[in-house]
């Protein structure tokens, strides 16, 4: 008599709704299109330096509260408004967490924040919040780590990709990554009746490098800029470089983020254009909470994952960014004179 020999840790196997019938559920809507076609051709003139302006992804470590999240949302986008003549601000709405070991895997994953990994809700919160948050003229940048997620909330998300560098602070693999990116390939994905297929793809030229520090120092400093730069054109790609303000940048120290901030802004306001954007992890509050036993006991516009600065050091990054920007204008604009 045979053994059974195929998914003996499988406990389930549950169905969900093909990506069709949830973007027929919340389906796109003029005004967050508008923003999702605009700030994608945004993105792209700034990679190309054809747009002077600076690129800002901005807003949670991840989202866990769609209440939070879109209190967040209204105010950036009040901001985003203000200072559009010198900064391009755009929201993070990270949903998925990668994992190294174990603990709480995204909105997606466990939307209730209880292990029930109710991932069909998790998806609808996700595509709704994309929808209402776009429908704001707020465009959205998030991290994808499969090929399944994209088919159900792609169509709201700005598609340049950036490729950060590894944790040891080698920038080889997101070079390697970015290379890749641009060529043409064939991966199996599901369609939109979530039927499992072949994906052919095109490739995407709109790639750029994202410099979140190492193991045993940062590289957001002149040097490593001007390494980073080196090893780009080495490899015959574009050489303009984002800077995430967080992770090993940081130290993990959520305050010394501002100062990640001012000295790259200072070095693009100094005429280093290949500095094109920064990254921010930021909040309502500023650092983060453990995941209580009720999530009814959590604390409002406090993070669950990565400590983040709070609004009010949030707006006065933006608006110092604002300013030394519009100072650099002014002395090109005397240069050329």
């Amino acid at each position: 008599m045979m053994q059974p020999t195929q998914n003996l840790h499988v406990k389930e196997i549950v169905r969900l709704l093909p990506p069709r019938a949830l973007r027929s559920e919340f389906p796109m809507t003029e005004p967050a299109n508008r923003t999702v076609i605009e700030g994608r051709e945004a993105v792209k003139r700034i990679l190309s330096r054809e747009d002077a302006r600076l690129l800002v992804i901005v807003g949670p470590c991840s989202i866990h509260d769609v209440d939070g999240a879109l209190d967040y949302a209204q105010r950036l986008t009040r901001l985003r408004e203000e200072l559009a003549d010198r900064l391009c601000i755009v929201m993070r709405a990270y949903f998925e967490k990668p994992r190294t070991t174990i603990g709480w895997k995204g909105l997606v994953n466990d939307p209730h924040l209880d292990g029930s990994y109710d991932i069909e809700n998790g998806l609808k919160k996700a595509r709704r919040l994309l929808l209402e948050i776009t429908g704001m003229g707020l465009p959205t940048a998030t991290e994808f780590l499969d090929p399944i997620v994209p088919q159900y909330i792609a169509d709201f998300v700005s598609m340049p990709v950036g490729f950060k560098n590894a944790t040891d602070g080698s920038l080889q693999i997101a070079i390697d990554a970015m290379t890749s990116a641009r060529a043409p390939h064939s991966f199996l994905g599901i369609d939109q009746d979530g039927v499992t297929s072949i994906i052919r793809t095109t490739g995407n030229p709109h790639g750029h490098v994202v410099l979140r520090g190492g193991r045993l120092q940062a590289n957001y400093d002149p040097e490593s800029i001007a390494a980073a730069v080196g090893s780009l054109k080495k490899a015959g790609l574009s050489s303009v470089l984002m800077v995430d303000c967080s992770h090993a940048n940081s130290g993990k120290q959520h305050a010394r983020q501002e100062e990640v901030w001012k000295s790259v802004i200072h070095q693009r306001g100094s005429g280093n254009t290949a500095l094109i954007g920064l990254m921010v992890e930021s909040y309502l509050e500023e650092g983060n909470q453990p995941i209580p036993k009720q999530p009814a006991d959590l604390r409002h516009g406090i993070s669950i994952t990565d400590a983040c600065v709070g609004w009010e050091t949030t707006e006065r990054m933006l608006r110092h960014g604002h300013e030394v920007m519009g100072k650099s204008e002014k002395t090109a604009g005397a240069l050329q004179s």
